[in-house]
């Protein structure tokens, strides 16, 4: 058990790796594409791949008992997430987006108790509030004060909820399908259903965007929308969801360095603090224990 928390901890902390370059990938993407071409575009390239990839794996069609999960895994994080995070990066930078999502190991801990029938200590869940808390008290001494709470914010929590239902319903399916299985069945039964909205809503397509925002959207495709919940679910069927979640903490200061290198913008001591602090309780949140009822 303690060698599957190991791996499970380490396969997260992959996935939140490749997850920290969403915002700001995104942020390059809306730039000279549509939102909506974006958030619903990024899951039709990635079920090819996924398709292609079941194809050539020779993977069975999965149980039926597992559809349910399935639908509501895809509508977490193929819909529901892309969706609502692209909209957002149209009207905030990608740094406060990732502060914003830093709220999110929270929310899937709760989601983990549930749906994964995971029961986490009280210790846990003060390691959770606090990394949490610490994260939202760096955007607010960053944005000295802030501005009040805007439609973007909404939209970010709107995405945390999404992603946190997501994460815990196909860190249950990667249990019996696998991981990178999990990913890829939500993918090829999303199609139908990201296809008609595209259909329904003609979004124009700027097919001479520059190769910066091209390059965003095929880091959102392939690594955001595939091959990190390779590693992602693999690690939360191993480790738990609530535990492994905790990983998420991170996410924040990945994506401020993903934006100081891709969007240019400037990596403070105040960040650099914050983010020693965050890793402090997540190491201290490894510690508390997380029971697995079912």
């Amino acid at each position: 058990m303690a060698d599957d928390d190991r791996k499970g901890l380490f396969l997260g902390l992959v996935g939140v790796t490749i997850f920290g370059l969403t915002l700001p990938a995104t942020r390059l993407a809306v730039e000279g594409l549509d939102p909506y071409v974006i958030a619903l575009g990024r899951g039709i390239v990635a079920a090819a791949i996924a398709a292609l990839a079941l194809r050539l794996s020779g993977e069975s069609l999965p149980p039926r008992s597992t559809l349910v999960p399935l639908v509501i895994c895809a509508a977490g994080v193929v819909l529901g997430f892309p969706l609502f995070a692209t909209l957002a990066m149209q009207y905030v930078p990608a740094s406060h987006g990732g502060v914003v999502l830093a709220i999110l190991p929270l929310a899937t801990a709760v989601a983990g108790v549930l749906v994964a029938g995971e029961r986490p200590s009280p210790g846990f869940w003060l390691c959770g509030v606090l990394g949490s808390v610490a994260v939202l008290a760096f955007t607010l001494a960053a944005d000295g004060g802030g501005s009040g709470l805007h439609l973007a914010d909404l939209l970010l929590v709107a995405a945390v909820i999404s992603a946190g239902v997501g994460y815990a319903y196909g860190g249950v399916l990667a249990r019996t399908l696998g991981g990178w299985q999990t990913i890829s069945w939500a993918l090829v039964i999303s199609t139908p259903v990201l296809a008609l909205l595209l259909i329904v809503l003609q979004r124009p397509v700027n097919w001479s965007a520059p190769a910066a925002v091209w390059a965003g959207f095929l880091y959102l495709a392939i690594a955001s929308q595939f091959f990190g919940f390779f590693a992602w679910y693999r690690g939360l069927a191993l480790g738990g969801v609530a535990k492994v979640g905790q990983t998420q903490l991170l996410q924040p200061f990945i994506t401020l360095a993903a934006s100081a290198l891709l969007l240019s913008e400037t990596i403070t001591p105040l960040e650099i603090g914050f983010a020693l602090v965050v890793v402090g309780i997540v190491a201290a949140g490894r510690r508390m224990r997380v029971d697995r009822i079912s």
